[in-house]
């Protein structure tokens, strides 16, 4: 990443789940231990349509500079308008590894 060049982190999410709000608070100190300014969107999937042009994969989805934060992710199309489980080392979560966040934020990708 150029250093001029601001993160774009979207966290999609579908209303009625519950782990959104708590995803953004995540990139949001993640964001200042990196000591980045990231633009942060929140972005509500309202159709099976949107689901797919975003490649929402369930709610909370969080993409830094339009790729998933979760390894893999980029090939998978099971795109569905339901709660988002991540499959993290310490079983199933409703949010993504905090360490994948990180890593997206430094780098660019997963």
């Amino acid at each position: 990443m150029r250093p001029d060049r601001r993160r774009l982190v979207e966290i999609l999410y579908l209303a009625g789940c519950p782990n959104h709000e708590g995803v953004r608070a995540l990139v949001e100190r993640l964001a200042r231990e990196l000591e980045l300014e990231p633009e942060i969107r929140m972005v509500s999937v309202p159709d099976v349509a949107a689901a797919t042009r975003l490649r929402f994969l369930g709610s909370p989805t969080v993409h830094v500079d339009g790729r998933d934060v979760e390894r893999g992710a980029e090939d998978r199309s099971d795109f569905v308008l339901s709660c988002r489980l991540y499959r993290t080392e310490h079983g199933l979560a409703g949010r993504p590894d905090e360490r994948w966040v990180r890593a997206a934020l430094s780098s660019g990708g997963p």
